[in-house]
């Protein structure tokens, strides 16, 4: 029998730690060592999340304060900046699983633009893989350190990326507008951006302005090896958690919406967590919350050379926590599944 993994998290308070802590705490290959929070150190998670058992699990400490030495794998719900700091002094200690943007761009001078900051170990980026699972499967499983996609390019590069591939889609004017629960703002968002006086607000922002942007546009071109054009307008909604983006694409001379379709089927006919829709089931976030699934469904535009995408994820999950243990599954050859089916 395997031995657990010793497992610890940093930046343990956050919803991403939380939600991640709860799926480690039920992981049957996984024994957390360590709990990291700068902010909290000396009391119990459970304060903080009543779904998750304080039983056999260690008090908050100080991230600096955590033996890396002992530790198998490390998952950093870290802010930017301080994930790169953090690894700069810790690497190699231990194998890391980043869920900040610090490690997902291959281009440090395009980081520091977006970011806003100078990366502190940019000779560590080819270190890590980019783990969107579909995508990188095999590059996971043979990988000591993989950095979490954005929640946002996950729900956009998962409908694209296969379509793009195969040359079923135009590479500019493409809209994508998507719209995301107030957790994915982090616990610091204010909510009376979205409650006041009993009333709900719903607001777009960063249009076209994303930090996400860049991120998109380079696992794109992957598919490629060409520039992928789109305007993208992110929008917070006044639900907890979920994600749905709509993309509004031209399809390439020839192509159908059936051909996209059976391209998606044959795809991710092998992926775990990805349900493509064909028929009337309507997509709606009460399919995605708490789960780790990517829901896509296509439509007929007007007009016959046009395509609309819709895709749903929910943000904490699939777009981020539950897709960083979907990679610890795969690095350590453990079944994909393991802690995240319903």
């Amino acid at each position: 029998m395997q031995d657990k993994l010793k497992i610890a998290v940093l930046g343990s308070t956050g919803y991403v730690g939380l939600e991640l802590i709860n799926i480690l705490s039920k992981h049957p290959n996984v024994l957390i060592k360590a709990l990291g929070s700068d902010t909290y150190p000396g009391k119990n998670i459970n304060e903080f999340d009543k779904r998750i058992s304080k039983n056999f699990l260690p008090k908050l400490e100080k991230n600096n304060n955590i033996d890396l030495n002992h530790i198998d794998l490390t998952f950093l719900a870290l802010p930017h900046i301080a994930s790169h700091e953090y690894v700069k002094n810790n690497f190699s200690k231990s194998k890391i699983i980043d869920l900040s943007a610090d490690f997902r761009l291959d281009d440090v001078n395009i980081y520091e633009k977006n970011y806003n900051t100078k990366h502190s170990c940019p000779e560590l980026l080819e270190s890590f893989v980019y783990g969107l699972p579909e995508l990188n499967n095999e590059i996971i499983k043979k990988s000591n350190n993989v950095s979490i996609p954005g929640c946002y390019p996950t729900s956009i590069i998962l409908p694209l990326f296969p379509l793009f591939k195969k040359n079923l889609l135009k590479k500019d004017n493409i809209i994508v507008d998507s719209k995301s629960g107030y957790s994915g703002a982090g616990k610091k968002f204010d909510k009376i951006n979205i409650f006041k006086d009993n009333n709900y607000n719903f607001y777009n922002y960063n249009t076209n302005n994303h930090r996400h942007i860049c991120e998109i546009q380079q696992e794109l071109s992957k598919s490629c090896n060409s520039k992928i054009n789109f305007s993208f307008n992110p929008h917070i909604m006044p639900i907890f958690r979920g994600m749905m983006s709509t993309i509004y694409c031209d399809l390439e001379k020839g192509a159908t919406l059936k051909d996209l379709n059976n391209e998606l089927d044959i795809f991710y006919k092998n992926a775990n967590f990805i349900k493509i829709i064909e028929d009337e089931e309507r997509l709606d976030f009460f399919k995605i919350q708490n789960t780790n699934y990517c829901y896509i469904k296509l439509f007929n535009h007007y007009n016959i050379s046009k395509v609309i995408i819709v895709s749903a994820i929910d943000n904490l999950l699939k777009g981020a926590s539950g897709q960083a243990v979907q990679c610890m599954n795969l690095m350590y050859n453990l079944n994909e599944n393991l802690a995240l089916e319903n």
